[in-house]
């Protein structure tokens, strides 16, 4: 089915966004924003639109704009959900079920299914995450799930500090570690597993930066956007990626985002 039906609805929606004006998407009502995420979203889950079909919307110098809007949007508003969940964490006599509340939650559950195909995660592994942010909900899964020890990497200051302490109130201070800096810091760290945010940045430097460091056995994860879902978000390329060689990957289903990838260094 063509995507050119969703053509002028995605210019509805980056209108409804140039409407907050210079207003943060932390300043911006929740109950008003909540329903345009959900407007974007059933645009990029839409199962009848093929490859091909998205590439057409998405690559077309019309769209421009509205997407720089949308994707602006996306990220900032999975950040700000990320952190109001953190410091809820932090206040709760419930961390765990207040970590449950997370509009993502179950779309990481799903996400980290798919992944576990690429790689078998086991209490043997110990995961790297490149980017882990204010709430490590990966990491928090993979040890909750699979018993995997983790670290995160996270280069913000104040964004580190405070997923050490969610870390901590859920009780994982001794499974889960936040390292201070950014891909450089794996020459520091013991690990089995790579895995990068999809929303590290910026791509060329950081894939270059774990291609310097890790060995041609390690498995590297990343990922990326793909189809109709990179409405949402600027896939990988393969000029970011030079010097992996790209041995699978799995598609995402139903309300998951992400399209998972298993690359290792060649040389």
């Amino acid at each position: 089915m063509s995507c050119y039906k969703y053509w002028d609805k995605i210019k509805e929606i980056a209108n409804s966004l140039k409407g907050y004006g210079d207003y943060t998407v932390d300043e911006m009502p929740l109950d008003e924003i909540i329903p345009l995420l959900d407007s974007v979203e059933e645009i990029a889950h839409d199962q009848e639109i093929d490859f091909d079909s998205a590439k057409h919307i998405l690559d077309d110098e019309k769209m421009n704009e509205a997407l720089q809007l949308i994707r602006k949007f996306y990220v900032g508003l999975g950040a700000r959900l990320e952190t109001d969940n953190a410091k809820s964490i932090l206040k709760s006599d419930d961390p765990w079920k207040t970590l449950k509340s997370f509009h993502f939650y179950q779309r990481y559950q799903g996400l980290l299914r798919n992944e576990n195909q690429l790689v078998k995660f086991t209490p043997e592994q110990k995961v790297v995450f490149i980017g882990g942010g204010p709430l490590p909900l990966t990491l928090i899964l993979l040890n909750k799930i699979f018993k995997a020890r983790c670290v995160s990497v996270e280069v913000l200051p104040e964004v580190a500090e405070l997923s050490r302490k969610v870390i901590e109130k859920l009780g994982l201070e001794s499974e889960i570690e936040v390292v201070l800096g950014d891909e450089t810091s794996l020459g520091n760290i013991d690990y089995t597993v790579v895995m990068v945010a999809a929303l590290a940045e910026p791509k060329e430097r950081v894939f270059a930066n774990v291609w310097e460091v890790v060995d041609t056995v390690t498995p590297v994860l990343y990922r990326t956007y793909t189809g109709m879902r990179a409405i949402l978000y600027s896939p990988v390329t393969e000029k970011a990626t030079r010097g992996f060689h790209k041995e699978v990957m799995i598609l995402p289903t139903g309300k998951v985002n992400n399209t998972s990838v298993l690359i290792r260094k060649v040389v």
